[in-house]
């Protein structure tokens, strides 16, 4: 290779790299996406919660429904893992604590409101209003915040002979933010 040409090349190569003025073009491009995206992600936590509430639902549904079949062949209360879920005259998993520990949930992933027999009102910016012979169930990251009012599902044992518990809808997105 002759001189010339392997001076070009050098010339070339110490220009390699970007401008400042890109730099800072590119710097501030990836700022408006941020101050953009951002707010989409952080409103994300009210769907995480949904959907958690929507796992809780599945859970008490499952353990429910296990628990009375279990109660149909055996006329016995079932023991699921050690606890013992208590039943009504009906065969339906009555609203205690021993169907929420047996369907698997917690007290350091889910803060449990028992309302058992009677009925409990509404703690303003607190707790939900959690009606007689239910179980509510909110998302401990909200747990006695004004969210919590809004975000949480209930299990309510079952009132008569063949009518089945309710387990309550979770809330809308809206509700858990």
């Amino acid at each position: 290779m002759n001189k010339q040409a392997m001076s070009v090349t050098r010339a070339r190569g110490a220009q390699s790299g970007f401008t400042l003025i890109e730099l800072i073009v590119v710097i501030v491009i990836l700022g408006i996406l941020a101050a953009v995206a951002l707010p989409r992600f952080t409103n994300l936590s009210g769907d995480a919660r949904v959907a958690s509430l929507n796992a809780v639902r599945g859970s008490l549904a499952s353990t429910a429904a296990t628990a009375h079949g279990a109660w149909l062949v055996n006329r016995a209360n079932p023991v699921f893992e050690g606890v013992t879920v208590n039943m009504d005259a009906n065969g339906y998993a009555l609203a205690d604590a021993n169907l929420v520990t047996a369907a698997g949930l917690n007290a350091t992933d889910y803060v449990r409101i028992i309302a058992g027999a009677q009925a409990v009102a509404a703690v303003p910016n607190v707790s939900p209003a959690v009606p007689a012979n239910s179980v509510a169930i909110v998302p401990a990251g909200i747990a006695n915040t004004a969210t919590a009012v809004n975000c949480f599902i209930t299990y309510t044992q079952s009132t008569a002979a063949n009518t089945p518990p309710v387990v309550s809808l979770p809330p809308d997105v809206a509700n858990c933010r």
